[in-house]
């Protein structure tokens, strides 16, 4: 895949047969349970601008969900600072836990490889999982963990994908290309949702949908996430050399528990960046009305997912896909396997889409919930409006791998893996070893006691009482991130590691 890629995803989080939760409390309460003794907050939030818009300004307000301002209210009145509300921690695996708008928020370590990812990600769900075992010991009540994308109150949480990419690439170029592959790639990337949902609420659950987050998006581009949400975010925090790269950070996909549907999703989002940074993609794929079309897609109960694009032409989302594909094979097959891999998955995946979804059930997370519910109304003799199907819509989710319904297929080998235990295990306790992530994860494992502070791009260490700043910006570079790890590995205190960097502050 040869780029830097990570995930961050949001949970849902309740207690069991209590209705009544501040989640705010609990999230940040659930973090702390990471490790065991006083939290020290170290993140360090200088630099972070989510104002910052990649058109070239800088939005004046960002716009919230009015339950935001209860929330707000709510942190004033709990007598803690900023950081301790947000709770940030960086893992020794490199990734960030941490509390954002009322959810514990796990984002991956950065890495080049798509397998590697995939393990990151699982290992995220038992981490949180241990945070959830330990706070419920002292709860004496279950602490409960979804990882998907809506609470079926009007409330949505996101899972957001993140590739950097050449800033070279001018935005309004990038924005025509990707927006109908982000239109599209529900067809095997939605998690899948009983019902229709606004803020609001539910609207109508009488029916079966691909994806969880296409009934939130509003608008086409937008710096914002969280209220009229746009498809393509152009939130401008590259995290890297902003003269050479952007991010491109992905809010419009679901929270996937397949492995298979996450990989799918995320190496063929790589694959079109590839293909936009060769500037192959051509203005006819352009998607006219992107913001309903994408909820039609979503919600079409035909399976033939029709859609017009901006030259008046009708095409079905499959064969949209298959335009892409089409592209990335003739630019990428043979690069290496991993590639190859994506680009033969995802042409097995289209033809079998087109010929019978639910054979599908194996592999994708829309298609294996939509078996597990229509066994369930098969034998119960209920209707898609039986409220019962949201709860086990939402126990789909459950990162109890003892009781949630994913993981209930997994036991029985119904679903597909691409990754195995060991790499997720290893992962939980490991940082990537070809990027920057492995600097930040070991730094903090080698010397916690000498970390001032911490963020995605630079480490402040306290060296003999003063604080020295390395900067990792350029770590970017795989060259360059090599070195930075070969001199950790290499230094046995503070000191000697920033004398053999040449780092003076």
């Amino acid at each position: 895949m040869q780029r830097l890629f990570g995930i961050e995803t949001e949970y849902g989080i309740t207690i069991e047969n209590k209705k009544n939760i501040d989640p705010v409390q609990l999230s940040i309460e659930l973090i702390k349970s990471y490790r065991q003794g006083d939290f020290r907050p170290m993140w360090d939030y200088d630099g972070e601008d989510p104002f910052r818009d990649e058109r070239g300004f800088r939005a004046s307000e960002l716009q919230e969900h009015p339950d935001e301002r209860q929330y707000q209210e709510q942190d004033r009145q709990r007598n803690l600072a900023y950081n301790e509300i947000k709770s940030d921690m960086i893992l020794v695996n490199g990734a960030r836990l941490y509390n954002d708008h009322a959810h514990p928020e796990y984002s991956t370590p950065e890495c080049r490889s798509l397998f590697e990812l995939i393990a990151h990600d699982k290992a995220g769900e038992r981490i949180l999982r241990q945070c959830a075992a330990r706070r419920s010991e002292k709860l004496h009540r279950e602490v409960l963990l979804y990882k998907n994308n809506t609470d079926f109150h009007g409330h949505s949480y996101g899972c957001h994908d993140n590739y950097l990419m050449k800033r070279e690439i001018e935005f309004d170029y990038l924005k025509e290309s990707i927006m109908p592959f982000f239109v599209t790639r529900q067809i095997f990337a939605g998690a899948g949702k009983v019902g229709i949902e606004t803020e609001s609420g539910i609207s109508s659950a009488g029916f079966f949908q691909l994806a969880q987050r296409s009934d939130f998006f509003h608008v086409e581009i937008s710096v914002d996430t969280m209220h009229n949400r746009p498809i393509v975010n152009t939130r401008d925090e590259p995290h890297a050399d902003a003269a050479k790269y952007r991010r491109l950070h992905g809010i419009v996909g679901d929270a996937n528990m397949s492995e298979y549907s996450t990989a799918l999703k995320l190496g063929t989002t790589a694959l079109v960046i590839s293909l936009i940074e060769k500037l192959q993609i051509p203005d006819s794929f352009a998607v006219n009305n992107p913001t309903q079309t994408i909820k039609e897609i979503s919600r079409d109960q035909t399976y033939e997912w029709k859609l017009k694009l901006n030259n008046g032409r009708i095409i079905s989302a499959i064969d949209l896909q298959r335009e892409y594909l089409n592209l990335a094979q003739q630019h990428f097959a043979g690069e290496d396997s991993e590639t190859d891999w994506v680009l033969t998955e995802w042409e097995s995946v289209l033809d079998r889409l087109e010929k019978d979804p639910m054979s599908l059930a194996d592999s994708l997370d829309w298609v294996a919930k939509k078996w597990l519910l229509e066994t369930f109304i098969d034998e119960e003799g209920v209707s898609w409006d039986d409220p019962w199907l949201q709860s086990l819509d939402l126990e789909y989710h459950n990162i109890n791998q003892d009781k949630g319904l994913y993981y209930g297929l997994q036991s029985q080998g119904s679903m597909r893996r691409v990754v195995t235990n060991q790499q997720i295990e290893h992962a939980i306790h490991h940082p990537p070893s070809d990027t920057r992530a492995y600097f930040r994860g070991k730094s903090l494992n080698k010397f916690s006691a000498d970390v001032k502070s911490i963020q995605w791009d630079n480490i402040t260490f306290n060296v003999k009482g003063k604080p020295v700043f390395v900067c990792m910006k350029k770590l970017a570079d795989p060259t360059l991130a090599a070195e930075y790890n070969r001199v950790l590995n290499n230094s046995s205190t503070v000191e000697s590691l920033v004398d053999s960097l040449g780092i003076r502050n």
